[in-house]
């Protein structure tokens, strides 16, 4: 074994074998490589070694090494049953990167989508938020998405529920338009949006962005599917341009999509209204003969600016948007 290899320390008569880099990490923890027990050929000491040894120092629970575990099948006579499907539980699946453990602190610059998200937040702490949440019974509009699927599939669109979340709040702005308005630095003058620019929160490897789907009062729910389908696409790939993210006027988040029932949102200046959907659930509920059925219900979470909006303003908004959704129907009475 030679000398560039590895590290050696007479240590009482012995050597202490160590590479060059678990020596490093011994001396920037203050650790003797005589006081560590090498588990490696020849005593050898390895990095699992000295982080253990901290672990025991510290009171740590270090996170395994990033080895492939080989977990052999069971014997056919000890096959686990497959769960019904009805019964089976999704179990969420943890995001597989590698761990590295270096034992220092690392201080990174706060720079893009991160650095705009400190202004923004920072400029949503003056606004006085106040909070409404509800409970929507979605279904009707369930049975009703799963017909329409096959037909966007035909024109090339993906058609998730979030379309005909945006044009039901569309649908309530008409009737409540303080929601889609913003209020000037000095409180002084209230703006009345004509355009429905409507933003979705989308988690991105970048971070949080809000793109919004432009003049969602004149466009039909496949039309707004089409968009959505677009700014996702883009926002996947992080190639969202400076209009797509800019000039929104109400906001939806959609939550539920990675879990979670209530939440409370932050408004993003200037608007003064947004929306958080938590995840659908299928749950008992009774009718009105007093029967239990089962109900897809999914909770929403409204935030508001109170120094514009009052309590029972975003309450009538909120019953308003629920009736269109509990009765998809009924939307057809209002598009244009």
């Amino acid at each position: 074994m030679s000398h560039e290899e590895h590290t050696h320390q007479e240590i009482k008569g012995h050597k202490t074998l160590a590479t060059p880099a678990v020596r490093r990490l011994a001396m920037e923890n203050n650790i003797k490589l005589s006081e560590v027990v090498g588990t490696g050929k020849d005593n050898r000491i390895l990095k699992e070694d000295i982080l253990n040894y901290l672990a025991k120092q510290t009171g740590a629970i270090l996170p395994p090494s990033p080895k492939a575990e080989i977990i052999p099948p069971l014997p056919k006579s000890e096959t686990l049953p497959a769960a019904p499907k009805d019964k089976a539980r999704k179990i969420p699946v943890p995001v597989s990167r590698p761990i590295v453990f270096s034992g220092k602190d690392k201080t990174e610059s706060v720079t893009g989508f991160h650095k705009a998200m400190v202004k923004t937040m920072s400029a949503a702490l003056k606004i006085p938020h106040f909070g409404y949440c509800d409970e929507i019974d979605l279904t009707q509009l369930v049975q009703l998405r799963e017909e329409l699927k096959p037909l966007a599939q035909i024109r090339g669109v993906k058609l998730s529920f979030m379309p005909f979340f945006i044009k039901a709040a569309s649908l309530g702005l008409l009737q409540y338009p303080i929601l889609n308005a913003s209020l000037d630095e000095s409180c002084q003058n209230v703006t009345y949006k004509a355009s429905h620019n409507i933003g979705v929160a989308m988690d991105t490897e970048q971070g949080l962005i809000v793109p919004n789907v432009k003049n969602v009062q004149v466009l039909s729910v496949f039309e707004i599917a089409s968009e959505l389908n677009r700014l996702q696409s883009l926002g996947s790939a992080g190639q969202l341009g400076t209009n797509d993210l800019t000039g929104g006027t109400f906001t939806l988040s959609n939550i539920g999509t990675i879990g979670g029932t209530y939440t409370k949102p932050v408004i993003l200046p200037p608007e003064v209204a947004i929306g958080a959907l938590g995840k659908i659930q299928v749950l008992p509920r009774f009718n009105g003969k007093g029967e239990v059925f089962k109900a897809q219900i999914m909770n929403v979470s409204w935030s508001a600016d109170h120094r514009i909006i009052d309590g029972a303003t975003m309450a009538r908004f909120s019953n308003l948007w629920k009736s269109y959704l509990e009765n998809p129907a009924s939307m057809l009475l209002d598009l244009k």
